[in-house]
């Protein structure tokens, strides 16, 4: 592999790690159940204020930890972020390569973290996040499509976004319990990335979100940590198997 790739993926893992780093807070603050207001102060009723500053961060209160009430850092697992963050970065860096569509997938993680994240705490994919990620995913596809070197198509990426929701709403329309209606919204941004790539990648990187939330339910009801008829968070599966979805695609491209 050439320096010029090997200093890329370095690059992104940096960037991965760091876009990571910088989510903790934002997790804690919208993990909250549906129809609950974010969060607005730590677990002590200190305020986490206004801005990017409050809303992205570690999850630590710097009251709390010059006082003599603990904890001052309050999220878990706040290195981990970083970590997948570090890992999914480098890993579609080497597999995309140098094509216009890397920027949109490394500018696409984060959200997607913060997204898998919450829905894991709290089984729920806030509109904020899952529908911007859906329009600005189309649009940054729609200018890398203008560019030399582009591995995909934009009208494909459209369909297959149109294409994937409207299977999940399908499947929201029978089983609401298995299938939630941000799990739809969420289909959105997924088919739109899977499919810039074809329908191959598209079913693949679908598939294979199903087949690792079939894998994690069996475990969690062969460990006696769930019930056949137990709810679980699907978003986390739909991005990684996008995730997935997308590295197949862009090395195949």
């Amino acid at each position: 592999m050439p320096l010029l790739e090997w200093i890329s993926i370095v690059a992104a893992a940096g960037y991965g790690a760091a876009a990571g780093s910088l989510l903790p807070r934002a997790v804690y603050r919208l993990s909250v159940e549906p129809g609950e207001p974010w969060r607005s102060s730590c677990p002590r009723g200190h305020a986490l204020g206004g801005g990017v500053r409050g809303a992205l961060g570690p999850a630590t209160c710097a009251a709390c930890a010059g006082s003599q009430e603990p904890p001052g850092a309050y999220g878990r697992g706040q290195g981990a972020l970083a970590v997948f963050g570090a890992l999914i970065c480098a890993g579609l860096t080497a597999a995309v390569g140098p094509r216009p569509e890397l920027a949109v997938w490394l500018l696409a993680v984060p959200v997607a973290l913060l997204l898998a994240t919450v829905d894991l705490a709290v089984m729920r994919l806030p509109d904020m996040l899952t529908l911007p990620l859906a329009g600005g995913t189309a649009a940054l596809l729609g200018l890398a499509a203008l560019l030399p070197g582009a591995g995909g198509s934009w009208l494909r990426a459209l369909l297959g976004g149109l294409a994937l929701a409207g299977a999940f709403f399908v499947l929201f329309l029978i089983s609401p319990r298995g299938v939630a209606f941000g799990d739809v919204k969420l289909a959105l941004s997924v088919g739109v990335a899977l499919g810039w790539y074809g329908w191959g990648v598209l079913f693949a990187g679908a598939f294979l979100g199903f087949l690792a939330a079939a894998g994690y339910g069996v475990t969690l009801m062969v460990t006696g940590r769930a019930r056949r008829n137990s709810a679980m968070a699907f978003g986390p599966f739909m991005v990684l198997g996008a995730m997935a979805g997308v590295a197949l695609g862009g090395l195949a491209a």
